[in-house]
């Protein structure tokens, strides 16, 4: 007698010779990469819930990607809020997902905005553009090189386009609607930010120049440097990559993915800020070079529009890959 469950379904998504996934209507889809569709599976291997189906991942093969966990974005001695969505993703990372990913011998990889000045004269307008830019009166162009005192013009919210006549405190007044948004800090990339003031309201620190490399604005959060530093001596220890884009991944070949390939990484947990901008361009870039998606919702945060969140969460789970939360994962890896 046949005892076969014609519902019981299994499938390889991709090359069999090359980059495949293995489906099974019972266990989920595999994310082990495997030499061949009929090899033992790596161990060990975790297997995940998500908001679709159940992963199940080789460890050795996996990274926690955390994408611009950094003062200039997070801290309220930036004028940043003290409960914001950002900090509160921060908590779940620090409570869940940093130690799970350390425990299971997942990689932890930050990566961060951290530039040159060779990289800041290759950045294209329309990058740029989001993070400020100088202006001059209109009858004073033909010598912008040359004028010292220009203005910073905020516009990526529709507000402070021909501010340089306006007095800055009026500047301020103005973006007041606009949180995170502050001309004073955002006057362009590898612009002089100036004393910060810190939380204790008594240590003052160089701000440092915006988003340049080793600067104190492109540090991480002093909670997420702690454990940052406690990584370097995991197994494998964390790396510290910079980018020099909104995505991490955006070229043919970039520190990243470099990184990535030569570890032999496939299977990347995004988390970070903002969800609907770094994280989110770095997520369409690793999907459209072969590698495996899920996000941490709760441990990616984002200034939008809440739909902005949304968006990205329902395309990780329907189309670029799965999505899941920080607990699920440290649940799903602690088995």
């Amino acid at each position: 007698m046949n005892n076969i469950d014609p519902s019981h379904r299994k499938a390889i998504i991709g090359d069999p010779k090359g980059n495949f996934w293995l489906y099974d209507s019972a266990a989920g889809i595999d994310l082990t990469h495997p030499p061949t569709p009929t090899s033992a599976t790596p161990t060990p291997n975790y297997t995940l819930a998500t908001t679709t189906l159940p992963v199940k991942i080789d460890p050795a093969k996996s990274a926690l990607v955390i994408i611009d966990m950094q003062n200039f974005f997070l801290s309220p001695s930036l004028g940043r809020p003290a409960d914001s969505k950002g900090l509160l993703a921060q908590q779940q990372l620090l409570k869940y997902a940093i130690p799970a990913a350390r425990k299971a011998g997942v990689r932890v990889v930050w990566l961060n905005w951290g530039l040159t000045d060779e990289e800041i004269t290759a950045m294209p307008p329309g990058t740029l553009r989001a993070f400020g830019y100088e202006t001059v009166p209109a009858d004073q162009f033909e010598s912008y090189a040359t004028i010292e005192q220009k203005q910073a013009a905020i516009d990526s919210y529709g507000v402070n386009e021909g501010c340089d006549k306006i007095a800055l405190e009026e500047i301020d007044a103005k973006t007041e609607a606009v949180p995170g948004k502050n001309p004073r800090i955002y006057r362009g990339l590898g612009a002089e930010i100036g004393p910060v003031t810190l939380d204790d309201g008594t240590t003052t620190v160089e701000g440092g120049r915006l988003l340049m490399r080793d600067s104190w604005n492109a540090d991480v959060t002093p909670e997420l440097r702690r454990a940052y530093e406690e990584g370097l001596k995991a197994s494998p220890p964390d790396v510290w990559i910079h980018k020099n884009r909104m995505s991490g991944l955006w070229g043919a070949n970039t520190a990243c993915s470099e990184f990535l390939d030569k570890e032999g990484i496939k299977t990347l947990f995004f988390t970070g800020v903002n969800t609907d901008q770094c994280v989110g361009g770095s997520i369409q870039d690793a999907y459209s070079k072969g590698y495996d998606i899920i996000l941490l919702s709760d441990g990616a945060a984002t200034t939008s529009p809440s739909s902005s969140q949304e968006s990205i969460e329902f395309n990780c789970a329907k189309t670029w890959g799965f999505c899941t939360s920080c607990k699920t994962f440290a649940d799903g890896v602690s088995l």
